[in-house]
């Protein structure tokens, strides 16, 4: 399980600050359909986008520690589920976004679970491993 949350938590991470940078660089012109958004948008789109590269360096600083903080993997699943939450209060105030954005409040959907659940295994195998002197390491039979 340690494996798999690490290997998750750094594509998340590396995800995370290639889009923030894209949409840092390109502006509106990054999200399909937002290109004629104005300024005004164009200067939010940037801010937040700054902030999601560092989300992303976040998640990179998680996949780093050993054990993973389990916590820490709670916490940044649950901003990402918030955007999900967002995604849809979006959807059923003004109406359906580009596809594009559809497909990405599915991903933003489906992947706090896994991130919960492989937190939680992951902490109770840390847990076993402390309570039987092992520390998460094999030990010779």
């Amino acid at each position: 399980m340690s494996t798999a949350l690490k290997v998750l938590a750094r594509i998340m991470g590396f995800a995370c600050v290639a889009i923030g940078l894209f949409h840092i660089v390109i502006g509106n012109a990054s999200v399909p359909g937002g290109e004629s958004a104005g300024p005004t948008i164009d200067s939010l789109g940037r801010f937040f986008a700054a902030i999601f590269a560092g989300y992303g360096l976040a998640w990179l600083w998680v996949a780093r520690q050993n054990p993973v903080p389990a916590a820490a993997v709670r916490a940044l699943a649950g901003i990402f589920l918030l955007g999900a939450a967002g995604r849809l209060l979006s959807l059923a105030a003004v109406g359906w976004p580009h596809p594009f954005q559809i497909v990405l409040l599915v991903i933003e959907l489906a992947l706090p679970p896994v991130y919960f659940w492989l937190a939680t295994a992951d902490e109770k195998r840390h847990a076993a491993a402390a309570a039987d002197g092992t520390k998460g390491v094999a030990q010779p039979a």
